[in-house]
């Protein structure tokens, strides 16, 4: 049967004419001697003939290495697909070429709270790279050490990734307002040799200090042999060098030269129980996915794109992409409601974006807050619209195109850290549908599965990828015999990848994203593991036990509930609460404070001692009682009881 969902939107000739995939297509005819009916076709040569999809990737965007490949697919499997193998080539590199023709126009735009606004060319960015990867270098990193950083989303991040890059080092991330127990949790996992900080920013008006912190964590990375410092909220303190005393030298930028599959950055996806995990990807990977990823965003050099994230997620890192097809980026560093929540568009107005990404919570926000950029700014430059971090609703397509521009493309993605790309999402050629994200992406071998792996069409499933991608992780560190790699993604269906969503797709090949179909917690769009918040929760005296859900799903507003069991003599009050709340905004995120904390008996188990997170949760969307768990697989079956009567005054107050 046709789709259902309403067009809102539908491609001029003129736009389709212009457009990225529509270049690839006539280059796939000139060069390859290939044609398609209609996406859909191209999409599934995509996935049939990775040879030949991907190697037209690398000759398409002129992809580069100073040794080439020896084939494109040595190993078709997963895990342990071998990409490229014999190719040497530098991800940073590529990046930074990008500007050798235009030196002189803006690489970077930041618009910070902490600093205000300014531009780095091209030319001044490269430098600047150059001489950080000297003083790096000086410092004794070299391939394969790592240099990690707590940095807002402004150049200092960016230069620093870069630099690190080029010498073959890896890379990795955290945000600002993390919690000193989360940075730590993430870091002491790979041993770092050098500490890159900011000591403080301006957020809402207000300065955030975090020296303290900061302190902290140097204390708990040993391995750390280097501090840099960009002091705000003090003095630089005796034994770290100033990040400024960094960028000022004349150096030669050299690259190192390093497979296919060397560690370019480590990034961090929470899995339900355990340290977060630490995914490793490859320069290679990372390099093609990114640029297959723009003929979707359909980006080219000259554009000024956007993207409104913090430093610790993964679309920080997909700002690499844009810069890597010779766009300018534009750093937001700021609240995005301060002063009101016009300040943003504000910013995408004056900098005459092309492209604005944005998590889907912030659109609802802006729905709600009853704002109309239209009808305020210039927003006559902006062509795209993106969004992801969570499911965007109806209302939410509907306030875009009602609020912002009715002949606008808006083009959701989805897809995760784990894979630093998307594996649904837009293409510029078709019409938009309210709530539906347009295809399935090129090279991404996407199906919705029922539990005994039989493929669905028009229903609700879990999303698995069935065929390997350049970009998935390398593996975990630390993780000796990808035991844990192989938990997270394929022991639901071996040897094809579950990626912990709920997706329907559609007759025509378009998608549906409902929601996490596993445990893991997402808050505006950032992922942590449930362990996380119990370390921080189940450290206070008062509390015994507890377990949190997630209950995003689309159409319904995201809540997370916390049920905690208290210890004898203490009982859940306010101040319990507070000091609950308190320890979590400390040790984890703001983010992650939950929406109500209910006190119960038990928490309920399975047999081997685990928290039953995914059968609480799918009770709480509305599951039957009777399927949603095995009691006889329980340690204390009744302790569900409570779970499924809060469920039914849930349903009743909703209801109500």
């Amino acid at each position: 049967m046709p789709d259902s969902r309403p067009i809102l939107w539908r491609p001029s000739p003129d736009r389709i004419e212009k457009s990225r995939m529509a270049e690839f297509m006539r280059w796939l005819e000139a060069e390859r001697g290939l044609t398609f009916d209609d996406y859909n076709a191209l999409w599934r040569w995509s996935i049939q003939d990775l040879e030949g999809f991907w190697q037209a990737i690398w000759d398409f965007f002129d992809l580069r290495a100073s040794v080439p490949h020896e084939r494109v697919l040595a190993k078709r499997v997963m895990p342990g697909a071998e990409w490229f193998p014999g190719a040497e080539l530098n991800f940073a590199e590529q990046m930074l070429r990008q500007g050798e023709k235009t030196p002189d126009a803006p690489a970077l735009i930041v618009r910070s709270e902490t600093f205000g606004r300014h531009e780095l060319s091209w030319a001044e960015l490269k430098a600047q790279v150059a001489s950080v990867a000297a003083h790096l270098r000086r410092m004794g990193v070299g391939q394969g050490d790592r240099v990690v950083a707590i940095l807002p989303n402004t150049e200092a991040a960016m230069i620093a990734s870069l630099a690190t890059m080029s010498l073959g080092a890896i890379w990795s991330l955290c945000a600002p307002d993390m919690g000193q127990v989360a940075i730590l949790d993430r870091f002491q996992q790979i041993s770092p040799k050098v500490l890159i900080a900011q000591d403080g920013y301006v957020h809402a008006g207000k300065m955030i200090d975090r020296r303290d912190v900061i302190d902290t964590i140097r204390a708990g990375l040993p391995s750390v042999k280097h501090t840099v410092l960009i002091p705000v909220a003090g003095d630089l303190p005796d034994g770290v060098t100033d990040w400024t005393a960094l960028t000022g030298e004349t150096a030669e930028l050299q690259f190192a030269q390093v497979p296919f599959d060397h560690p370019l950055w480590v990034v961090y996806s929470s899995g339900t129980t355990g340290n977060p995990k630490p995914i490793v990807h490859g320069h290679g990977g990372v390099l093609i996915e990114g640029a297959k990823k723009c003929l979707h965003l359909d980006l080219r050099a000259g554009d000024r794109f956007c993207w409104l994230t913090s430093s610790g997620w993964i679309m920080w890192n997909a700002q690499l992409s844009a810069l890597g097809q010779g766009a300018t980026i534009i750093l937001f560093d700021g609240a995005p409601g301060h002063p009101d929540m016009m300040a943003v568009w504000r910013a995408i107005a004056e900098e005459g974006a092309s492209y604005f990404g944005v998590g889907a919570a912030y659109v609802t926000v802006c729905a709600k807050s009853g704002i109309r950029p239209r009808e305020e700014l210039d927003l006559s430059a902006l062509r795209s619209v993106g969004a992801t971090g969570s499911p965007l609703t109806s209302d939410g397509y509907d306030w875009i195109y009602d609020a912002v521009d009715a002949d606008i493309w808006l083009a959701p993605i989805s897809g995760g850290t784990d894979i630093c790309g998307a594996f649904v999402g837009g293409n510029v050629m078709l019409p938009v549908r309210a709530g539906e994200m347009q295809c399935r992406y090129l090279g991404n071998a996407v199906r919705s599965f029922d539990p005994e792996g039989n493929e669905l069409i028009g229903e609700v499933g879990e999303l698995v990828c069935t065929e390997p991608l350049p970009s998935m992780p390398l593996y975990f560190w630390g993780d000796e015999d990808g035991s844990r790699l192989h938990e997270s993604y394929f022991d639901t269906y071996p040897g094809i990848w579950r990626h912990g969503d709920w997706i329907e797709i559609t007759p025509e090949g378009g998608s549906v994203i409902y929601g996490r179909s596993d445990a893991t917690i997402n808050r505006k769009g950032l992922r942590l593991g449930s362990s996380e918040i119990y370390k921080a929760v189940e450290g206070l005296d008062e509390v015994l036990d507890s377990l949190v859900v997630d209950l995003e799903f689309l159409g319904r507003d995201s809540f997370m509930p916390l049920f905690v069991v208290t210890t004898e003599g203490a009982h859940l009050d306010d101040t319990l609460r507070g000091k609950i709340n308190d320890a979590i905004r400390r040790s984890v995120s703001a983010r992650f404070v939950p929406n109500e904390i209910v006190e119960v008996a038990e928490i309920p188990r399975t047999l081997s001692g685990k928290k039953l997170e995914v059968p609480v949760k799918k009770l709480l969307l509305g599951g039957d009682p009777e399927t949603v768990v095995n009691r006889d697989s329980m340690a204390n079956p009744e302790s569900f009881d409570i779970f499924i009567a809060y469920a039914k005054a849930r349903e009743e107050k909703e209801i109500a």
